[in-house]
């Protein structure tokens, strides 16, 4: 099932006018009308106002919201009411509430409470979302149903412990198998009982947190069982919905790079993806950039929806800067760009009380349309009014593709060794941001992905090697293509346990090395890296990890500078079939990941069009009838001039741009170029 196209990209957000009396309605619907917006995301957190006991369910408030918003002609985005349960539901079955790491069963309160494995959470949640798409399938306003409300946590009560249970019964089939698979020969951890299976908590295996555990293959599968549960969750909702209306498509608002689900393990269940964007603060671009290129390769490069972003500040962290002017449309334009075919904000009326407050809102507590963020949105409503379909469904033409996996990270932050202070979102993000400086469209994918299409395929700390992976990665190599991996990768099977082969285990033969030692320092140890020879060579800085490589085919691009293993191998490359296999053995800076990536991109030819003006973005989508879209967006505080390398018209401005001229792009500046119109 497709995403909701509109005619245009829709543009709006979260609205909550449960909160607030009727009359507010009419000036909040005025003030939509003059920002532009056509999409609203309603009845998010109902659960209590429909539903206010077991056997009584009351939609005559809703219904009101879902005339009014129909009447004022606006997209509607349904929510099942199921992100946060009510009071009574918690009073009348305790078990609904979660039972956290340490051990506490919680009782009613915040949001993420329920036990996903509880029966009559299920039931009941399911029931919820049945009665509203009876009630509200038939209304065209409704372009998309939203299950749920960012699901993440975990539980550890007796429910999900029986759970678990029952899913390792399913993934292993006996408790031989089960033994094998973690290694229970050692600690005398051997079951003989699937009720003698405790889930991994700081009551069982745990010390120090949920990163510190003595059996790894427990704790992971205890990683993918909580996915897979919450993702029941979202099935059993998604099915009530289909019963009633099988077609509108239905998602829930991923998180981005979260750690706790694997979004990959969900795609399929997902008619389209949709993820809340909140960057920690104002310099966070090149890592939109990579969450963005994640949450469109979920569903193979399908476009995706922005569901929230803030339109000036969050509430939720210690400190809440302001987003700058120019801010709010620059980033909404990078959404864009990386492939949003909706942008929408949380929230669209500011909450009076509670703990979002203060988090912003296209409209204030004083109902003001003269401030600068309405302004802010008001004008890129109307950007968007003037872009009109011409994204809508279009593609990123991604040669490069990036390897993200959830096993691989849940895997290395678990590790006991060699160093908890390698963090893998950190890892891969210093390649995406290789990539991203480049000018590179990436298509950002599981280890499950069709990698044929792809002449560049980076795999940064790929430290857990499941299914066929190493034989795709192979034939990219073998076709003419680079593959790219690095330190700490190759090390374990799909069950935590060690390759009894050298590191890097079945990547071996592909990357031509053998790696016997590796040394581990702390942050403050620096082991510079030269890399390159003659008139390019460069030197740069290492730390945490140096592994010592031992060719077995492979060339030498760059060396350890230090210690014994001063002049060895950091990075390689070895030639395999028409292509090669680049192993960086080390934390290199930024300066030395982008060294050795652009070494890989430039045998391909892969470069953007301006790799060497800092902070100037580019991105392509090519629409559906085979239109190239080329995205200028300039990140920087002051203006920048380039010269066009195409020519088309700025679908902003209307403005007619020829091949070879000068462009200058002002501070968070934004061009949309259809090429050749």
């Amino acid at each position: 099932m497709s995403l909701p196209i509109t005619g245009k990209v829709p543009f709006g957000g979260d609205y909550n006018p449960e909160q607030w009396p009727e009359e507010t309605w009419q000036q909040d619907y005025r003030l939509f009308d003059a920002a532009r917006i056509d999409l609203v995301t309603l009845g998010v957190f109902d659960w209590a106002l429909t539903q206010p006991a077991e056997d009584v369910y009351d939609f005559s408030l809703l219904d009101r919201i879902i005339e009014r918003a129909t009447a004022e002609r606006r997209g509607i985005c349904l929510a099942t009411g199921t992100g946060a349960h009510p009071p009574w539901l918690a009073k009348a079955y305790p078990q609904v509430c979660r039972t956290d790491f340490e051990g506490r069963r919680h009782r009613f309160g915040q949001r993420h409470n329920s036990c996903p494995s509880s029966p009559v959470f299920r039931r009941l949640s399911t029931e919820l979302a049945r009665r509203v798409a009876r009630r509200y399938a038939g209304n065209p306003a409704v372009v998309a149903w939203h299950v749920g409300n960012e699901y993440g946590g975990a539980c550890y009560c007796d429910l999900c412990a029986a759970g678990f249970r029952d899913w390792l019964r399913r993934r292993y089939g006996t408790l031989d198998a089960l033994n094998a698979a973690w290694y229970t020969t050692f600690w005398s951890h051997t079951f003989t009982d699937w009720d003698e299976i405790e889930p991994p908590s700081a009551l069982t295996e745990h010390w120090r947190g949920p990163d510190h555990t003595a059996f790894q293959g427990i704790t992971l599968d205890y990683l993918r069982f909580t996915s897979d549960a919450m993702l029941t969750n979202f099935r059993d909702e998604k099915a009530a919905i289909r019963e009633a209306c099988p077609d509108v498509p239905v998602t829930t608002n991923f998180m981005g790079m979260y750690r706790p689900i694997d979004y990959h393990r969900w795609a399929e269940h997902l008619d389209f993806v949709s993820w809340d964007n909140y960057p920690p603060d104002d310099t966070s671009a090149a890592r939109m950039a990579l969450t963005h290129d994640l949450m469109r390769g979920i569903k193979d490069g399908q476009p995706f929806w922005l569901m929230e972003q803030t339109p000036s500040y969050t509430a939720s962290r210690d400190v809440n800067p302001l987003k700058r002017p120019g801010l709010m449309r620059l980033w909404s334009w990078q959404a864009v760009a990386h492939g949003a075919d909706a942008v929408l904000f949380f929230q669209l009326r500011a909450s009076r009380g509670a703990c979002e407050k203060y988090h912003g809102a296209v409209i204030g507590h004083a109902g003001r349309s003269d401030t600068r963020v309405f302004r802010e949105v008001a004008a890129l409503g109307a950007e968007l009014d003037a872009l009109g379909p011409a994204t809508l469904g279009a593609r990123t033409p991604a040669r490069v593709a990036l390897l993200f996996d959830w096993d691989s990270w849940w895997a290395l932050e678990i590790s006991d060794g060699p160093s908890r202070l390698v963090r893998y979102q950190q890892v891969v993000l210093a390649y995406h941001r290789a990539l991203w400086d480049a000018g590179v469209d990436v298509d950002v994918v599981a280890v499950t992905a069709d990698l044929s299409r792809y002449d560049v395929v980076l795999t940064p700390a790929l430290h857990l090697i499941k299914g066929d992976l190493v034989g795709r990665l192979e034939a990219v190599a073998a076709r003419g293509g680079s593959v790219l991996t690095t330190y700490l990768s190759g090390r374990v099977d799909e069950n935590d346990n060690a390759f009894l082969m050298d590191v890097p285990g079945p990547l071996g033969q592909l990357m031509g090395i053998r790696i016997d030692e590796w040394d581990a320092r702390g942050p403050e140890v620096v082991n510079p890296v030269r890399l390159g020879s003659g008139a390019d060579q460069v030197e740069v800085e290492a730390r945490l990890v140096f592994e010592l490589v031992v060719p077995q085919g492979a060339e030498v691009v760059g060396t350890y500078r230090s210690d014994f293993y001063a002049g060895t191998p950091a990075v390689t490359r070895n030639p395999y079939g028409n292509g090669h296999g680049w192993y960086v053995a080390t934390g290199l800076d930024q300066t030395g990941v982008s060294w050795v990536v652009r070494q890989v991109l430039a045998r391909h030819d892969l470069l953007g069009p301006y790799p060497d003006v800092p902070d100037l973005e580019t991105a392509v989508r090519v629409a559906p009838d085979g239109t190239r879209l080329l995205f200028l967006l300039h990140h920087g505080s002051e203006p920048v001039e380039v010269t066009a390398h195409i020519g088309g018209v700025d679908l902003l401005t209307g403005n007619r741009v020829e091949a070879g001229q000068p462009l200058r792009l002002p501070e968070r500046g934004v061009m949309v170029l259809q090429e050749g119109r």
